[in-house]
């Protein structure tokens, strides 16, 4: 099965990704996390330190886009080819991309022509997916929380080039439809959504254990589901 890690920035979606993968291990089923391309990524600094001059000289935020989009569709491929592990688990999803692609165009950081090719490049992208066999998920772990807890998370996460204060506005322009979006417009899977502001996976372990149990339960519900519906 295929699970998403998705939600806000900072909220803990590769530590939950870590957390599952472990969980997945210790019950003895094999598991794969396919990581977010942040740590190798050579346009993310560039992207949030930047003066808003340089910026639009130089069209980082639509290059990022093409960056993440173009890293993401390989996930994608990667998980369908990848035939040893039971569960693959993504850190974000390629749906998500199209979200931050239009918050930036909504800001001004991405022109409309630019929105536009954007839109066209993704759209030609599904259409191959839709080539493949399961590209979609089984379910999106939806990482909810306050704005001010994701604020608190990312100071917490310390990457430097996330924390200038300059970013807030950014942060809250991501943040305020992130919920509508994903309840609205995603519809590539079932959605279990974990409430951020009192869940801690990394240093509460009752914490990490409920949100494993919440997981397996839901996949379980959907196998069972997806069974009744075969039968």
């Amino acid at each position: 099965m295929s699970i998403v890690i998705g939600g806000m920035i900072g909220l803990g979606k590769t530590s939950v990704a870590d957390m599952l993968k472990a969980h997945f291990q210790h019950k003895g089923i094999d598991s794969k996390v396919f990581y977010e391309a942040v740590d190798d990524n050579p346009i993310l600094p560039l992207y949030y330190e930047l003066t808003q001059e340089e910026l639009d000289a130089k069209r980082i935020p639509f290059l990022l886009q093409i960056f993440f989009l173009n890293k993401r569709f390989k996930t994608v491929k990667d998980c369908i080819n990848w035939r040893n592990p039971i569960y693959t688990i993504q850190d974000r999803s390629i749906y998500e991309d199209w979200y931050f692609a239009y918050v930036n165009k909504n800001l001004g950081r991405i022109s409309e022509l630019e929105f536009k090719i954007y839109e066209e490049l993704v759209d030609n992208m599904m259409e191959e997916l839709a080539q493949l066999p399961k590209k979609a998920p089984d379910l999106m772990v939806y990482l909810k929380g306050s704005f001010e807890t994701v604020l608190d998370r990312i100071m917490a996460r310390g990457r430097s080039f996330e924390i200038n204060p300059e970013l807030k506005e950014y942060y809250f322009e991501v943040w305020k439809g992130y919920d509508e979006w994903v309840m609205e417009r995603y519809d590539a899977s079932e959605v279990l959504v974990i409430n951020m502001d009192n869940t801690d996976v990394v240093n509460s372990e009752a914490d990490a254990k409920r949100v494993c149990l919440e997981v397996e339960t839901k996949l379980t519900e959907i196998l069972y589901t997806a069974k009744a519906h075969i039968g």
